[in-house]
């Protein structure tokens, strides 16, 4: 098992197959990251990726930091922007919307993501512009706390169910407060029991440094 700490820009499966080529093993990731997301990615290698399902359902940890007032169509600031709006938030205002997702919530996945539809991942539907109306799901919010908040930029750290997409509860938080917002940072910090204080980065494990 190799804890990475994902580099921004790759895709989970390059780094997958980075590992694979280097030690000649079967290897598979267990929970993507977007190519914007840096962090915690447990690749299981040989036998042990049977296991793959197992940590699928743990529990995650992040941290998100968004824009207000601008909504684009995968989320995150590498989609088209769909929506501008000027309109100041004050930290009062942000802070009791982030309250409201605290708990039991019913989330529908970003079109642009990992989640299987009709036998494809959506986002290859996305891509093509074929509309994609993903049913929404319960997940969970353990913890949520707004880190930082420097107008139109804000910082939340939160402990999530597994399923949970933190590019969603961006966009939701810019939705309730009337404004829009994306998605600037990811950063997976947490994966059941392993943290990414733990983690080497892909260069140190391929042998490179």
């Amino acid at each position: 098992m190799f804890l990475v700490d994902k580099p921004k820009g790759l895709t989970s499966s390059r780094v997958v197959e980075r590992i694979k080529k280097k030690f000649n093993v079967k290897a598979g990731h267990t929970g993507t990251l977007d190519p914007l997301a840096t962090g915690l990615l447990v690749v299981l290698t040989g036998k042990f990726t049977k296991n793959a399902s197992l940590f699928l359902k743990l529990d995650k940890a992040y941290e998100v930091k968004a824009v207000l007032g601008i909504e684009t169509d995968t989320f995150d600031s590498e989609g088209r922007v769909l929506r501008r709006n000027d309109n100041e938030v004050t930290r009062e205002e942000l802070e009791r919307v982030v309250k409201e997702f605290y708990g039991d919530i019913w989330q529908t996945p970003p079109s642009f993501s990992a989640k299987k539809m009709a036998g494809q991942k959506a986002y290859q539907l996305a891509r093509k512009g074929i509309r994609v109306d993903i049913p929404p799901k319960k997940v969970s919010i353990y913890s949520l706390e707004l880190k930082e908040f420097q107008f139109p930029y804000f910082t939340i750290a939160c402990e999530v169910s597994s399923g949970f997409y933190v590019r969603s509860l961006a966009h939701d938080i810019g939705e309730k407060l009337g404004v829009g917002a994306t998605v600037v940072e990811v950063r997976r910090t947490r994966v059941g029991p392993y943290h990414v204080e733990e983690a080497k980065g892909l260069e140190e494990i391929l042998g490179y440094k």
